[in-house]
């Protein structure tokens, strides 16, 4: 992102806290820098490992051999974007094949903000990626731009629980609620620690501890108080220190929680 600093007067802090993260959504085929600097970078702030997904074909190609050169640290998934979802007919084989090796299934799902691609493209592509995850029994990462309701509604008949991951959550009190009745679990990245997150805050006040995690989205959504510079994962402590303001608790406590979730809900470790 390019947007330029806001309010940082919050953040004061700007390390981990010698605290252990991990970043459950950061691609690192979108950061210049080579990953064995982005990857030593986290590590010095506390990040023990981090899901690359993949957002289509290639990219999830990208994130297996990322995977497969740094085992143990970077986790993968296959997926098809909602951008990208009038591909999916072509492309479905083969994502559906690499997701068997995968560690999950995404970045997928509903974006009603841009509509690059046309809504019942999106929604067949979506529904497929579900019944995908559901039959390799691996979590899915899923992106919610706008479309809450259909959203809610395809989850509600998957059924998945806590395998379906909710990424870069930006749901305000009600539709947490909502979401956290059919038991999935909520990822928050830089979105929660701006100035104009003040609704998004008041949703994280109710979703589970035991079901959040934390991330980046790594080179997006920089969290302040470094908006206005490329974000990588180094940076998730960030919006655990916000996330744990929200809580009223400590940023170990936060980092304890999100990890044990990270670990439970991806198998790793």
């Amino acid at each position: 992102m390019t947007d330029r600093p806001e309010d940082t007067s919050r953040s004061s802090d700007q390390t981990s806290g010698g605290a252990t993260w991990v970043d459950t959504h950061g691609h690192l085929f979108l950061i210049d820098d080579p990953a064995n600097d982005v990857l030593k970078r986290a590590s010095d702030q506390g990040v023990s490992w981090l899901v690359c997904p993949g957002v289509d074909e290639n990219t999830s190609r990208a994130s297996e051999l990322l995977a497969q050169e740094h085992p143990g640290k970077v986790l993968w998934s296959a997926g098809l974007h909602p951008h990208s979802a009038s591909l999916w007919p072509n492309q479905r084989d083969h994502i559906a094949e690499m997701a068997k090796r995968a560690d999950a299934v995404g970045e997928c799902g509903l974006d009603y903000y841009r509509n690059l691609s046309p809504q019942q493209d999106q929604v067949a592509a979506f529904t497929d990626q579900l019944s995908l995850a559901a039959e390799l029994n691996k979590p899915i990462i899923i992106h919610c731009r706008d479309a809450f309701a259909d959203v809610h509604d395809l989850l509600e008949q998957a059924q998945l629980g806590e395998s379906a991951v909710l990424h870069c959550w930006t749901g305000g009190p009600k539709w947490t609620k909502r979401f956290d009745a059919l038991g999935v679990t909520f990822s928050f990245a830089g979105p929660i620690t701006y100035t104009t997150g003040d609704t998004l805050r008041l949703g994280a006040a109710k979703a589970p501890p035991e079901r959040t995690m934390v991330e980046t989205d790594s080179p997006y959504l920089t969290p302040e108080p470094l908006r206005g510079s490329r974000n990588e994962p180094a940076n998730v402590h960030l919006v655990g220190a916000r996330l744990a303001d929200v809580w009223g608790t400590t940023v170990g406590h936060v980092a304890q929680l999100t990890t044990a979730t990270a670990h439970r809900v991806f198998g790793h470790g």
